[in-house]
């Protein structure tokens, strides 16, 4: 039996990489998929390609900084499949880069906005319909940036990310007696559009990439069967966690 057999899911940042990929395998798995993202041309695309395959989707574009979006994503999930039972809020931003002292205020809250705030809206509106079918899995994209490490000029990515960690133990520990898993997955470098727009030289590739134990970027599809396994009941006893899906750059000294 597919791992996600008659469940129901909510992907949000699925217009590219890492949500893109995870849209497509819970699709795959057995799930009945609802797209978000911003951009509504390539969602449309996505939705198509799912149902080319057999699958079931639902495209619907919005801004996630906005809460009325996250609740229409909970509403287009319930009114089209009748239930809710998987939620990966993925979407996010680099932010502002350079020095912290230089950081424009309307930039910094825009990044806490698309990184961490529209988590918690995401949450919010998820977790009554998930536990109106006694429970379900939520899933978070942080990062291994402002946990593990860090570099200079990122501070609203990694203030942001890591907000998400601790949104993730609180959801957990409050929503956990009655049947709902709370997890983020901490992904390493990615081979992402981000990724190449914040490593756009050879140089800088190269740089990062070593900073992994397997020498390498991951792929989208890598990090989504990663993000399967925390929707599926194969983790039916992980809550709570920080899922570091790095290629090994958290232990990596060489």
């Amino acid at each position: 039996m597919s791992r996600l057999s008659g469940k129901v899911a909510i992907v949000t940042g699925a217009s590219s990489g890492i949500g893109r990929a995870t849209a497509k395998l819970f699709a795959a798995e057995g799930a009945k998929v609802v797209v978000g993202a911003r951009r509504e041309a390539e969602l449309a695309e996505l939705a198509r390609e799912i149902r080319t395959a057999g699958g079931e989707a639902l495209a619907l574009a919005g801004d996630v900084q906005s809460e009325q979006y996250a609740k229409d994503l909970v509403a287009a999930a319930v009114k089209s499949y009748g239930r809710l039972d998987v939620a990966f809020n993925n979407a996010g931003t680099l932010g502002p880069i350079g020095p912290s002292t230089e950081v424009d205020i309307a930039a910094w809250n825009e990044a806490l906005a698309v990184n961490l705030t529209s988590a918690f809206l995401g949450a919010k509106h998820q977790i009554p319909a998930l536990l109106k079918q006694g429970g379900g899995s939520i899933i978070f994209t942080s990062t291994f940036v402002g946990y593990s490490a860090s570099f200079p000029g990122v501070a609203a990515y990694a203030a942001s990310k890591a907000g998400l960690v601790g949104l993730t133990q609180t959801l957990a520990a409050e929503y956990g007696p009655q049947g709902v898993r709370v997890n983020a997955i901490l992904p390493g470098a990615v081979d992402t559009p981000m990724y190449r727009t914040f490593n756009d030289t050879d140089d800088k590739r190269s740089w990062l990439t070593n900073l992994h134990a397997l020498k390498r970027a991951g792929t989208p599809e890598e990090l989504a069967r990663s993000v399967l396994y925390l929707a599926s009941d194969d983790s039916a006893f992980v809550t709570g966690t920080a899922h570091l899906i790095d290629g090994g750059l958290s232990i990596t000294r060489t």
